[in-house]
């Protein structure tokens, strides 16, 4: 279930950061960056802020 959620943020605040770089200002393509690099090092190390955000906000794995 986490990991559902997880993914589904990720890809939220990736659709909204382009969205608002085409839209807003070219500059929030360095969010979407940011969120491609957290999922990278996720991959990588096999830890997650946001698990441990959700894991606190008492959402089961």
């Amino acid at each position: 279930m986490k990991n559902r959620i997880v993914r589904g943020i990720a890809g939220s605040f990736v659709l909204i950061s382009l969205l608002l770089a085409v839209y807003v200002n070219i500059n929030w393509l360095w969010f979407t960056a940011f969120v491609g690099a957290n999922l990278l090092q996720s991959s990588l190390t096999k830890w997650c802020l946001l698990e441990d955000i959700l894991k606190k906000f008492g959402v089961k794995s």
